[in-house]
Formats: structure tokens, sequence, C-alpha cells
């Protein structure tokens, strides 16, 4: 990300404080990362040397980055409508055909994924991040000094919004991040190469593969023994689901030769 990212909340500190008639402004342009200071001009504002018109029309639950010649929704359609959407956290979640892919009702989704994290420990550790989205577990698990992490997302607009996202990591170094589809590519993976994983597919009834007894068996041939993984299941409502899906989870991995624990919104695991 190079460029300034704006809320609706950046444009009416703009438009207040040009109103009040100062001359500059501190804001933030990074999601909350930093702040930054803006020169006002009656008909523009300037950020690291850089004009910029003042926006006019900001909509609520959208960010916009600067494409080199005005503002534009960090949003893409391509089958499906896939957005970044702003948070009182600072850090985003986003979205595919309005739902939302993170927690934030409670908790940042940076912050509930430092939590997760936390579960596999992952110091010096080898660790596959089965569907990378935003990438706020491999975040974390190369602050929490993991030695390799191994991430996969089969979804290139997904890609795009992290290039996007100041709270995303950026790629290289200790993280490798491969456009594809883990329920497939994690055949070609060798046995035993990962001492954690960390598994956050979307909701069963959009990637029932990624629950499925066969992937839960790729998961046990490629973790070494006594490696832990967390797999985020959601809280769904059983009256209102019929369904138990953290312990329908929790029953596979078991036959998959995982002892299991339901913890939080999720099940740890350590491979037999």
């Amino acid at each position: 990300m190079t460029g300034p990212l704006l809320t609706l909340n950046t444009q009416r500190q703009l438009s207040a404080a040009l109103a009040a008639g100062l001359v500059s402004l501190d804001c933030s342009l990074d999601l909350q990362r930093s702040l930054s200071r803006v020169q006002l001009h009656p008909d523009r504002w300037t950020w690291q040397g850089q004009d910029f018109p003042f926006p006019q029309r900001c909509k609520e639950r959208t960010i916009y980055y600067w494409d080199g010649s005005g503002f534009e929704p960090v949003a893409r359609f391509a089958g499906s409508l896939i957005k970044l959407v702003p948070t009182d956290w600072g850090a985003p979640t986003f979205e595919i055909d309005g739902i939302k892919m993170l927690p934030t009702s409670k908790v940042s989704p940076y912050a509930d994924a430092q939590r997760k994290v936390g579960l596999i420990q992952p110091r010096g550790k080898q660790i596959l991040d089965t569907c990378g989205g935003l990438g706020y577990f491999a975040a974390w698990c190369l602050a929490g000094q993991a030695a390799q992490v191994l991430s996969f997302e089969k979804n290139p607009s997904v890609i795009w919004l992290r290039s996007l996202n100041p709270w995303s990591p950026p790629i290289g170094g200790a993280l490798t991040l491969r456009e594809g589809d883990v329920a497939r590519q994690i055949e070609a993976l060798r046995g035993a190469a990962f001492d954690a994983i960390l598994h956050d597919p979307p909701r069963f009834g959009i990637a029932g593969e990624l629950y499925s007894q066969a992937f839960y068996g790729q998961l046990a041939r490629v973790i070494k023994p006594r490696g832990r993984l967390f797999h985020y299941t959601g809280s769904p409502n059983k009256l209102t689901s019929g369904r138990d899906v953290p312990n329908e989870v929790a029953k596979r991995l078991r036959l998959a030769g995982f002892a299991t624990e339901l913890i939080g919104d999720g099940v740890l695991a350590i491979r037999s």
C-alpha cells in the first residue's frame, strides 16, 4: 500500500478541519495504524508532497484507495462482490457478497487472530496457514517468531485486498503466499512437514470440502506428531442451524488422528 486510504470518518475530519479554517490536520490515512499530517488548501489537500482532491461521496462501510486519478472503493466484482470493510478497531474485515468473513462485533479481527495464533505456540515452528485471507494469522505467526509460514489463498481478489491493506503482512522472508485451493494443493505437500496448522475456512455452506473427512486426513498427514492445529468453526446456533458444527468438526478430527478440545469459537487439536 503506497497511497492514502480514506473512509467516511476521514472525509468528515478533512471537511470539518477545512470549515474551521485550519491549514493542517493530523489524521490517519492507513486505517489507524499511524497518524499523518496533511496540508489543507481551499480546493485540495497535500500529503507527502502530493495533492489530492477532497472526497465528495464517501459511503459508510467502505474504504477508498487512490488509483492515480481518483479515490475508488477497495472492492472487486468477479462472480462475487469482495470488499474491504472498515471497523471501529482500525484493522478492517472483508466481505464476500455481504457476508462478513472475520469477527468484529466484540473484538478487533487483528486481536482475535493474535489470540488464536497463541494457541499453536508459533515460535520456531513451520506453520501451514490453510486459508490466508487478509493475512492476520500469518502476521501474528511472524510476530511470534515462527520459522516459516506457508499460506494458501485461492481467491485473487482477496489477495488484491490484502495488497492494499496496511494491516496485512508483506510477502517474503519467512512468509510464503501461494494463490491456490488448499483442498487440492495439500496433496502435494510433504508428509509431517509442519509443526502447526491454522485452519480458518469459510463457513461450511460455502466451503464444505474444507470440513471433510478426506481433508482432515490430509491435515493429519502433513503435521508432525504432537503438532498443534487450531480450526476456526464459528459459533453457529444449533437451534437455528440444526447443526452442531464444532462437535462435528471435533469428531472428524478425532477420526483423523487428533485429540481435540473445544475452545472459544473453534477446536484445538493435537496430532497423536
